[in-house]
């Protein structure tokens, strides 16, 4: 995760990251109820392998959600195309 990202994340987030995944963090505004909220967490999860790691909800009622995946090595990188 580049730097950009981890300066967006809390403190406490930051510093458990780890090489071996890939992660994503999320804002949630104050207008997405819990419902979409978890249907939307869930399609991501079922269809491209994300899942659930932290989540820390505001009084303003905004949440911030980290998502992580395995890192995969992409199987057509190591195809040689040519004669």
């Amino acid at each position: 995760m580049s730097s950009a990202y981890r300066g967006r994340l809390p403190a406490a987030w930051a510093a458990e990251l780890s090489e071996d995944y890939e992660w994503i963090p999320l804002r949630l505004p104050a207008d997405v109820t819990r419902l979409t909220a978890s249907t939307r967490l869930s399609i991501e999860a079922q269809y491209r392998g994300w899942e659930l790691t932290r989540v820390r909800l505001y009084s303003d009622g905004s949440g911030r959600v980290l998502l992580r995946r395995k890192k995969t090595r992409n199987p057509l990188a190591d195809q040689v195309v040519g004669p």
